[in-house]
C-alpha cells in the first residue's frame, strides 16, 4: 500500500484517530508518521503523555506493516516493550521512524523511534509484535 491507501484504510478503519496522525515518509523499509499534538494528548505539566505517545509507535508499526501485506484490518499487537527516555518538546508535533525488523507469514515485529519535531535526540522507542490472521481462502 503507498501513503494514500494507508491514509484512506486508516480514515475509514480507524475515524476516530484519522486527525491524529500524517505519514510524513514511506519507503519500502520505513515509514515516518508524524503525530499532530493538541491537548487531549498532553499530561499534566504539560508534556505529551505516555499513552499518546505508545499510540504513536503502534499505529507507525501497524502503517508501516499493512504497507507490505495490503489492508488487514485484523492484524493486532500481541506485544509490546517501551522506553520513555526524556521529556518531549513542548508545542510540538511528534515524528515517529519506523522499521520492520521481521516480517513472516504469522508474526511482524518492528522498531519504532520517537523525536520531537526539531529535535535530535529521541524521547521514546518502542518494539511491537503484531499478529497476522491467516489468509481466508475465497468462496
Amino acid at each position: 500500500m503507498d501513503t494514500g491507501q494507508l491514509t484512506a484504510f486508516l480514515a475509514r478503519e480507524f475515524p476516530q484517530v484519522r486527525d491524529d496522525f500524517a505519514i510524513e515518509d514511506l519507503t519500502a523499509d520505513t515509514i515516518r508518521v508524524r503525530m499532530r499534538i493538541v491537548e487531549r494528548h498532553l499530561r499534566p505539566g504539560g508534556t505529551v503523555s505516555g499513552p499518546s505517545m505508545f499510540a504513536l509507535a503502534d499505529v507507525s508499526v501497524y502503517l508501516m506493516i499493512l504497507s507490505r501485506i495490503g489492508p488487514e484490518a485484523l492484524a493486532v499487537t500481541t506485544t509490546s516493550s517501551m522506553d520513555f527516555m526524556r521529556k518531549p518538546a513542548a508545542g510540538v508535533d511528534l515524528l515517529c521512524d519506523c522499521r520492520l525488523l521481521k516480517l513472516g507469514r504469522v508474526l511482524a515485529v518492528g522498531d519504532a523511534l520517537i523525536r520531537s519535531e526539531g529535535v535530535e535526540a529521541p524521547v521514546a522507542r518502542a518494539t511491537l509484535t503484531y499478529s497476522i490472521p491467516p489468509k481466508r481462502a475465497a468462496g
